[in-house]
């Protein structure tokens, strides 16, 4: 087994700055101004509605009422020299003089000194004018999604995803069903967890509510071994460094990772305003927060790029407004747990096209040495999400899913399991995470980082396919060869 070896920057010592999330750059402006139409069209294809031209007026409003001020200040800074000087000499002219002539200098004293006041007032007035818009700007700008890749489907929605490609083992074929390929029906894994005992949901749902479960018994020792099993390929094989996260963030970490406020819905809160708490704090859907909030705020040495980050964390999603047939048993669930890749990279293209190559392959590697059939889907722009310039989902096959024949055995279809998404400099700008040409030593500008993002394996929703497709004839399940060392050996199921 390779040796691990550190990979990443120190964490320790960092002297961050005050993080005002709502004034960093949300987006580039000078692209924006330059080419609004491309913005615009971008959100059309993304089906999100910003008012692009109202933030290009505002935009330019506030940075002719930014030149104004400075205009003022430089004129007060000027006076401020000259004045003071030409006061005291007059001042000084004063004495001894009485009447009409002392009225003329003090007038001339004090259309002097009103002069800085006026400008005084002018500037303030400015300021004010810009405090009164800015708010708007910014919220304007929160939420301009980040435009497609050109290359990437026009399309409505999920229903206009584009098939890549397919994998199944030897001897599996998708295009007949289960029992044409294993000789029998097949269960469902909602009659497989029953049959072993591997979930109480009536105790989840007793104890959390709807979308709720417990895992137990030979389910959970499942449940952590594909966990591991991801989580050990990542950091041995793949050389990704190991990384824990809080999974409880600040709201600047939601809305600089992009989950806010475009999927604020989503999220649980955790009210601490209400019990006299500086700030609320939320729970994560996902380890991508935590890994990328690390460098907030932060200069990073071109030569420690690309990062390559791995976590395991425990992920929460309100699944607000989602219903249907997938809603039932392990698919669709307010809490899971997930292993998460993120690399953060050099500000190129080409790079960060290459990595989501390679991330994807991580994956499909993953999956075929636990020999699941899988797809990958080219998502099209309207089911991108805001952040993302191109996405691609993996779906594994699960014998349970899909409509039933005559007799009310399921067909089979693909589940969504993984997604693994490319977002240029979009997190990184809201973050505020930067990288120096040529180290610290560097004399260039900074700049902005790119970032990408891909589930290694989410659990429980991974045990379907697993469940399922390794089901035997007689109602027991085969642990998955890879599995068993986690399992301490165990190689079946009932």
């Amino acid at each position: 087994m390779p040796v691990y070896t550190e990979s990443a920057p120190p964490l320790s010592g960092c002297a961050l700055p005050a993080r005002v999330y709502h004034h960093r750059p949300m987006i580039d402006l000078k692209q924006l101004r330059e080419n609004p139409a491309r913005f615009a069209l971008g959100a059309k294809a993304k089906n999100v509605h910003i008012d692009i031209e109202r933030i290009v007026a505002l935009d330019a409003r506030k940075r002719a009422l930014q030149s104004e001020f400075e205009k003022l200040r430089a004129e007060q800074n000027r006076l401020a020299k000259e004045i003071g000087p030409q006061i005291g000499k007059l001042k000084g002219s004063l004495k001894g003089k009485h009447g009409a002539e002392a009225d003329a200098i003090q007038a001339e004293i004090e259309s002097l000194s009103a002069k800085p006041v006026a400008l005084k007032s002018a500037a303030q007035a400015i300021e004010s004018e810009i405090s009164g818009l800015d708010p708007e700007l910014q919220d304007l700008l929160l939420q301009v999604p980040l435009p497609p890749d050109p290359d990437v489907p026009v399309g409505k929605g999920s229903e206009d995803n584009v098939e890549i490609r397919r994998w199944a083992p030897a001897g599996y074929d998708l295009a007949r069903s289960f029992a044409e390929n294993r000789g029998f029906k097949p269960l469902t894994h909602l009659q497989l967890i029953e049959k072993h005992n591997l979930v109480s949901f009536e105790r989840g749902v007793k104890l959390a509510g709807t979308r709720s479960y417990i895992l137990t018994g030979a389910g959970m020792l499942l449940h952590n071994a594909i966990l591991r099993y991801a989580f050990d390929t990542m950091v041995h094989t793949h050389g990704f460094v190991p990384m824990s996260v809080p999974v409880l963030v600040r709201e600047e970490a939601m809305v600089g990772t992009g989950f806010f406020p475009a999927g604020r819905e989503q999220a649980y809160l955790v009210d601490e305003r209400s019990r006299a708490g500086s700030q609320d704090a939320f729970l994560t859907g996902t380890g991508e927060v935590g890994l990328m909030g690390l460098h907030m705020d932060e200069i990073l040495d071109e030569a420690s790029l690309p990062l390559r980050y791995v976590t395991v964390s425990t992920c929460f999603r309100r699944e607000a407004g989602a219903a249907g047939k997938d809603t039932a048993g392990l698919y669709r669930i307010h809490q899971f747990d997930k292993v998460e890749q993120v690399v953060i990279c050099r500000a190129d293209d080409n790079e960060s096209r290459d990595w989501h190559k390679k991330m994807i392959g991580f994956v499909e590697q993953l999956l075929q040495s636990l020999g699941l059939p899988y797809r990958l889907l080219q998502c099209c722009t309207g089911d991108l999400g805001v952040k993302n310039a191109d996405m691609v989902d993996i779906e594994c096959w699960m014998p349970g899913r899909g409509d039933a024949d005559a007799d009310g055995t399921p067909r089979g279809e693909f589940g969504e399991t993984h997604s693994a998404s490319r977002l240029y400099d979009f997190q990184c700008r809201r973050l505020n995470m930067r990288y120096r040409p040529g180290g610290s030593g560097g004399k260039g500008e900074t700049i902005v980082c790119h970032s990408l993002n891909n589930t290694v394996a989410a659990s429980p929703r991974i045990l379907i396919p697993i469940l399922e497709m390794y089901q035997n004839a007689d109602g027991s399940v085969t642990v998955p060869e890879v599995l068993r060392p986690y399992m301490n050996g165990l190689s079946r199921i009932g």
